[in-house]
């Protein structure tokens, strides 16, 4: 058995436990463990690198710097590893290759699952347990990774207890909620999910519970609350997230004044909290 597959399964083993604690319905997790790390979008790794220059020459080409990874990452090097993950799976310098970026990542996990999730490489170990996940959700084309919806949870509940990446654990609680048949034992994962990953400052998830809060969408209605969290997700969304400024638009235009002054007093204390 590979070495994080001996792992994913010790920690299925313990899962009851964990997902046990209710969800205080807040956007806070009940019995939070704030030792877990803080992941936020990818680690810049490329810094990690030092390319190889020819003799004679103080810079790299292109060409010179992607061998010089090649070779690192043939030598064990997580870093030329991920980097390279990175590139073929953004077309980032290279062609396009999702195969290869699976395998690149593959080999992360593989050699690394059993890293202390405080490590200085665990930012890259759970990002490359991310990639794996989302590649097992939809499978690539024309190769032997099909679409695998149990090992894509897998990978994703990994990356999000193990590690405590934020990512991982917004998609897998995408992954409970958005379940056609989900169970209310199903929804309560999902909703600790969420809740764990929009305190570590996820914009997705604090839009999703923000939205949920809002509309009484399975949670009890927290009109103020959800404003609040929709605020934090408006403020941090990219241009592309079109979705995350109208639901905040939506939601502002509904709440009552003494939602808004509520949601204003909250906001307050969140940035006080982080600030402290």
């Amino acid at each position: 058995m590979r070495t994080f597959e001996r792992v994913i399964f010790g920690w299925f083993l313990a899962i009851a436990p964990l997902a046990g604690p209710a969800f205080a319905f807040d956007g806070a997790p009940a019995n939070q463990d704030s030792t877990i790390a803080v992941m936020s979008g990818q680690p810049g790794v490329g810094t990690g690198i030092r390319k190889a220059a020819p003799s004679g020459s103080s810079t790299a080409t292109p060409a010179e710097s992607l061998t010089a990874l090649q070779y690192a990452a043939e030598e064990g090097h997580f870093v030329a590893q991920w980097k390279l993950g990175r590139m073929y799976a953004l077309g980032d310098g290279v062609v396009q290759d999702d195969v290869r970026a699976f395998e690149y990542f593959s080999r992360i996990a593989n050699a690394h699952a059993e890293d202390s999730p405080s490590a200085p490489q665990s930012a890259i170990v759970a990002n490359a347990f991310l990639a794996l996940g989302r590649y097992y959700l939809s499978g690539i084309p024309n190769s032997k990774v099909k679409p695998d919806p149990d090992r894509a949870r897998e990978m994703l509940s990994y990356a999000a207890s193990y590690f405590g990446n934020a990512d991982a654990q917004y998609d897998l609680a995408r992954l409970y909620l958005k379940s056609s048949d989900a169970s209310r034992d199903d929804f309560r994962y999902g909703a600790r999910w969420l809740g764990l990953a929009a305190q570590k400052g996820q914009h997705q998830a604090q839009a999703l519970l923000g939205q949920m809060l809002f509309n009484g969408d399975r949670l009890p209605r927290q009109a103020a609350r959800g404003l609040m969290w929709l605020t934090l997700a408006r403020d941090s969304a990219g241009p592309d997230e079109a979705w995350i400024k109208e639901s905040y638009n939506r939601a502002f235009a509904k709440a009552s004044d003494d939602d808004r002054a509520s949601a204003l007093k909250m906001l307050e204390l969140w940035v006080q909290g982080k600030r402290d």
